[in-house]
């Protein structure tokens, strides 16, 4: 069965729920269903990156949605920068077409929703990359998206990435500081880590 979020068409039963959740200020209507993650409300890991970031210091560009699911993250960012170009990606597409589902919903305009697995058909840059990563896929996935970002990101373009501590946070920590030679963690809120690099000039 591949019927993991993370998988590219999850294969159960279609149970569609309609739930509303705010977000910083926003309040949003949701359709999400079964395999997806979290599909019963915004999970807190999302919520704390979402509260973590300012983008009133990143540099002019789009902003990327690396792992949208059913499309929280993306659709937040969009509400808070409407001048932005909001890209959203996942590699499964029953939650990609939740996702443009839930932007129609809320009237979001200003987004791209697209598959892709990892960076796979990711080709514009980005002033800003936002991940909540799929744990469950494997380290190696999370590794990639992590290294991956480098090449996705403007010059002074930052990647913003939630982990628990306790799912791989300090060896992600590692590997944001040895891929951009510089890291900090932002936020600590019940033991997720919001951990930011930002690509140099």
């Amino acid at each position: 069965m591949t019927d993991y979020y993370y998988s590219k068409n999850p294969e159960v039963e279609h149970a569609e729920k309609n739930w509303t959740f705010e977000l910083r200020g926003f309040n949003f209507k949701f359709t999400t269903d079964n395999g997806v993650f979290s599909k019963n409300t915004v999970d807190y890991g999302s919520r704390a990156l979402l509260d973590a970031v300012d983008l009133s210091e990143t540099p002019a560009g789009p902003i990327l949605d690396m792992g949208c699911g059913y499309g929280p993250i993306g659709m937040t960012l969009a509400k808070l920068a409407p001048e932005r170009q909001i890209d959203m990606v996942d590699v499964n597409e029953r939650a990609l077409g939740l996702a443009q589902k839930n932007c129609d919903l809320n009237q979001i305009q200003n987004v791209a929703i697209f598959e892709s697995a990892e960076y796979q058909n990711v080709t514009a840059q980005y002033a800003a990359i936002l991940t909540n990563p799929p744990i469950r896929a494997g380290k190696t996935v999370v590794q990639n998206i992590l290294k991956g970002a480098y090449d996705h990101l403007l010059p002074d373009g930052e990647l913003d990435v939630v982990i628990q501590k306790k799912q791989g946070a300090p060896s992600a920590k590692q590997l944001m500081a040895d891929t951009f030679g510089n890291v900090q963690i932002i936020h600590k809120d019940k033991g997720y880590y919001i951990l930011q690099s930002i690509k140099l000039k």
